[in-house]
């Protein structure tokens, strides 16, 4: 998988836009230059043909793309993680931890959360004891998977454990777990805002300002 969409890949760098792309992302990562829909367009078509991948083969060509230098390849693997995410064990958070905190942003961060580890831990709820140990990591971007892992779950958000969440990291200074704070109870607020305004209400005095712009953009709080 790895070689196949590296070849059509390294026939569409385009250092121009590789330039914008990396200062957008403040020159944390070297890109190639290729577009989302262009990556998406190439890899579908390097891998047309292929056997569907099992397991093993999507943590290898994960790992393989962890190991360029170039963001395109982490995010072709992120791609197929989540079309896979259904076929995915739960043994798999081990090697979402390692990809989450290994060259670690929140463009990688956070579609590997709210879609491949959210969705692991939904089919195996049994797997939320690793979101526990998530929570209370010293890495910021494991918290801030912990806090993003229910954003598409909807009516069966497990509340408790997202306001525990937020409890547990609402008084850190750092700007991406705040953000998370603010964007997971915004996303809960369309399905029990009664609960969120309740929660943000009553934790207002510890929660920032951004927290709580962001949680209650579409609530009617003072």
């Amino acid at each position: 998988m790895e070689e196949a969409i590296a070849e059509a890949f390294s026939a569409h760098r385009d250092a121009a836009r590789a330039e914008g792309m990396s200062a957008y992302m403040k020159h944390r990562f070297p890109f190639m230059g290729i577009s989302s829909p262009e990556r998406r367009r190439l890899a579908q078509g390097a891998l047309a043909g292929l056997p569907r991948p099992t397991e093993d083969d999507l943590l290898e060509f994960a790992r393989a793309c962890w190991q360029r230098p170039e963001r395109e390849y982490q995010y072709a693997a992120i791609d197929q993680l989540r079309k896979a995410t259904g076929r995915l064990g739960e043994e798999f958070l081990t090697e979402l931890r390692w990809m989450i905190a290994t060259k670690p942003w929140w463009d990688s961060c956070d579609p590997l959360s709210g879609t491949v580890v959210g969705g692991i831990v939904k089919r195996f709820p049994g797997s939320v004891s690793v979101m526990d140990d998530w929570i209370a990591d010293e890495d910021l971007w494991l918290r801030r998977a912990a806090l993003l892992h229910q954003l598409k779950w909807k009516e069966d958000c497990d509340k408790e454990r997202l306001f525990r969440f937020c409890r547990q990291t609402m008084e850190e200074k750092d700007f991406f777990i705040r953000k998370a704070i603010g964007w997971a109870l915004r996303q809960h607020a369309r399905v029990a805002p009664v609960e969120v305004s309740r929660f943000l209400t009553a934790n207002r005095e510890r929660l920032s300002g951004l927290s709580f712009r962001e949680a209650a953009k579409h609530l009617r709080l003072n």
